[in-house]
């Protein structure tokens, strides 16, 4: 597998008969087939999310693995949960979590040299952002595992406090205490680079947009 998973067209919105992912799950039970609803919905995002994390090639196989697990451990899904993201999020964030000595690894080079294999995945304009990309992964390398997971399953997943809580399996407490240190903390970091700090300056809409997207100071607040 090269590159993210593609999504059939009505994954979006659902599968082909209309039911969430609870239903989904629940019906695979007896029909297994279904269960390939599930990925086409959800794939890409986890194939993104992890791809942000490890870079391209580990993405892949992190992708895959969340899956072969999801299904393997589908008997044991709470249908109480309707949305099936957070679960998918957690599996993937557990597995990315075995390699956190790869990604820290990677993410101290970025800030060292302003160049690693892994940046590439973080924006299409790779080149351009690098030296925008260093001061902050110096400071993501130096939070620890749990923080650095709940930031960015915020920042980068789009997951609510909630959904991490479920991710994760910590209480809602627990999420927001460790969301607020990481957020000191890369603020603290990167309070001196008027580019994580400033508004983003007069540009080309799409360098706007990507810059906003990359570098959003909500999570940072």
């Amino acid at each position: 597998m090269t590159g993210p998973p593609p999504a059939r067209p009505d994954a979006e919105h659902g599968t082909d008969d209309g039911g969430d992912d609870a239903d989904v799950i629940a019906q695979s039970l007896d029909e297994p087939e279904l269960f390939a609803g599930l990925y086409d919905r959800h794939a890409p995002d986890i194939h993104r999310y992890a791809a942000r994390r490890l870079g391209e090639g580990a993405a892949d196989d992190i992708t895959a693995e969340t899956f072969l697990i999801a299904f393997r451990t589908r008997d044991r899904y709470d249908t109480a949960h309707r949305l099936a993201r957070p679960w998918l999020y957690g599996i993937a964030a557990n597995l990315i979590g075995k390699h956190r000595r790869t990604e820290v690894r990677a993410l101290k080079a970025l800030a060292r040299t302003g160049h690693d294999p892994v940046a590439a995945s973080w924006s299409d304009r790779s080149d351009d952002r690098l030296a925008v990309q260093a001061p902050l992964a110096g400071a993501l390398a130096a939070l620890s595992p749990g923080d650095r997971h709940v930031l960015l399953l915020v920042a980068w997943a789009d997951l609510g406090y909630q959904e991490v809580a479920e991710a994760l399996r910590i209480p809602l407490g627990t999420v927001r205490s460790r969301l607020n240190r990481a957020r000191r903390k890369v603020r603290a970091s990167l309070s001196t680079d008027p580019a994580f700090t400033a508004e983003p300056s007069a540009s080309p809409a799409s360098t706007a947009s990507a810059a906003g997207k990359e570098l959003n100071p909500s999570w940072t607040k």
